[in-house]
């Protein structure tokens, strides 16, 4: 509200109870106008908003890749599947020199891809046909679930663009059924849902589907790659698309496009340790010898502050 008291003078000491304030023009600025800036700035400036990647979506745009995928995950051929901990004992993890965090954490989020991606998801309601192949791959030994899986996979690769192979001598025994059975649950939408919500009822969990697209063999990486997000494309510091990231993880990213780190197995750890040090270097930077004496050596920061010194002098 607007108090115009003319006969008040502004020079001298308030002694209230009323002082001409346009609290209506400060409410414009604030919301209306701050307002209009940051949604107009957001609109020519902001990111796209990508839709998230779905089993629904790589069924429907890429289903020879995830019904070979998901066949090698009942193969344990994945990566997910020898990626050691925190998901499983498959793999070492990676390690500099003697240390190996992975394993001295431990297995934290236990995932066996078979039975996580495959099966536990199409036990939820599964039909006549699809439980009777649960039970006969659930009665199998380890070794003749591989050996039905790892023909199967070999198969599909081999022909490439097929979504089921006939099985006359019953080489593949229920692996076609369950590929079919997870690729058609893709395609609807429900195995999206059920991934997410096997181990809570909110649907916050996405360590199943993140790893399950990252087996993908062409989906997920030409995805990525589209949007100059791998790593030979500087992708850690990238947004998707062309636009611009954060520009202070470039320092990261070099490191993975020179040797040794390259094309080594360990090389996020290697990374992160050597970005350690760097970093304790730079904290304790004053206190390092030799090191903090070079601006007495070279005083550049003279230069830049020849005005002040000039002044001082």
């Amino acid at each position: 509200m607007r108090h115009k008291l003319s006969s008040v003078d502004p020079s001298k000491k308030w002694s209230g109870p009323l002082r001409e304030y346009d609290l209506v023009k400060e409410i414009v600025v604030a919301v209306v106008v701050v307002g209009f800036l940051a949604l107009s700035l957001a609109a020519l400036f902001s990111s796209p908003d990508e839709k998230a990647l779905t089993m629904q979506s790589w069924s429907i745009q890429a289903p020879a890749d995830f019904v070979q995928t998901a066949a090698s995950e009942l193969a344990g051929t994945t990566t997910s599947a020898s990626y050691g901990p925190p998901y499983n004992n498959n793999g070492s993890g990676q390690n500099i020199g003697p240390i190996n965090p992975a394993k001295i954490s431990g297995i934290t989020i236990p995932i066996d891809p078979a039975k996580s991606f495959v099966i536990e998801p199409l036990a939820i309601e599964p039909d006549s046909t699809t439980k009777s192949a649960i039970a006969v791959w659930s009665l199998a030994s380890s070794k003749q679930e591989i050996t039905w899986a790892s023909a199967y996979s070999d198969a599909l690769t081999k022909d490439g663009k097929a979504l089921a192979l006939a099985d006359p001598t019953g080489a593949y025994g229920p692996v076609p059924t369950l590929v079919t059975a997870l690729y058609s649950m893709a395609q609807s939408g429900a195995l999206d849902g059920a991934l997410t919500t096997s181990d809570t009822t909110l649907p916050t969990n996405f360590t199943k589907p993140l790893l399950f697209l990252a087996d993908s063999g062409t989906y997920f990486p030409d995805k990525a790659a589209a949007q100059h997000l791998s790593g030979d494309q500087w992708g850690v510091m990238n947004e998707t698309g062309s636009w611009p990231g954060q520009s202070w993880l470039w320092l990261y990213s070099l490191w993975y496009q020179i040797e040794p780190f390259k094309s080594s197995g360990n090389a996020d750890i290697l990374v992160m340790s050597l970005m350690g040090v760097l970093s304790l270097g730079l904290i304790f930077l004053p206190l390092l010898p030799i090191i903090s004496r070079i601006p007495y050596w070279i005083p550049v920061h003279r230069l830049i502050w020849r005005k002040w010194y000039q002044r001082k002098s």
